[in-house]
């Protein structure tokens, strides 16, 4: 009799957990579109059709902002890389201050929103090159020059993979021996 009770109880337990109550509440489904909808307030980004002028515009954009000394800009696809020259003696956190104000400049201009910005001395000097090479008429020649050097000065050098070098073999200079 005790098992027949607790199957039983067993029974209406899983039946009541498991079965759905009618609730005037309704689960957020894609029908219900009737809830507040907020606009973009930051600008889409805009498809770079001509390279050059964006760079010229993004460069010239970056030059306003107080404490850079001059910008160059590398355009490649829909992808922005600016880098920016500043004093050389200031510090540190200054050169984030003006590197961050850039990137605040860029994000209120359409083709600047997804701008990558370096203050990196070295960056803006190959993305100098790099542009050189596109007026060149070479762009994919000089960008795989400039970031094989950029790769070969982040890679670190590990004496475990240096190969020593035989020194040539060098006949010991003859000595006239007068005794």
């Amino acid at each position: 009799m005790l098992k027949r009770i607790v199957t039983i109880g067993a029974i209406i337990a899983i039946t009541a957990g498991c079965s759905t109550v009618a609730r005037n509440e309704t689960s957020p489904s894609p029908q219900n579109n009737n809830g507040v909808r907020a606009q973009q307030t930051h600008p889409q980004k805009k498809e770079i059709k001509n390279s050059g002028e964006v760079a010229l515009h993004l460069e010239q954009l970056a030059k306003g902002v107080k404490g850079v000394e001059n910008a160059h800009c590398v355009v490649f696809g829909n992808t922005a890389v600016v880098g920016i020259d500043v004093d050389s003696k200031l510090d540190r956190s200054r050169v984030g201050t003006i590197k961050y104000s850039v990137a605040e400049a860029f994000h209120k201009d359409p083709y600047g929103i997804d701008a990558i910005v370096s203050a990196d001395i070295d960056v803006y000097q190959r993305l100098n090159e790099i542009g050189a090479d596109i007026r060149r008429g070479k762009p994919i020649t000089g960008f795989a020059e400039e970031m094989a050097d950029i790769i070969g000065r982040i890679v670190p050098q590990l004496p475990r993979e240096v190969m020593p070098q035989e020194p040539e073999k060098q006949e010991a200079p003859q000595l006239n021996k007068r005794l």
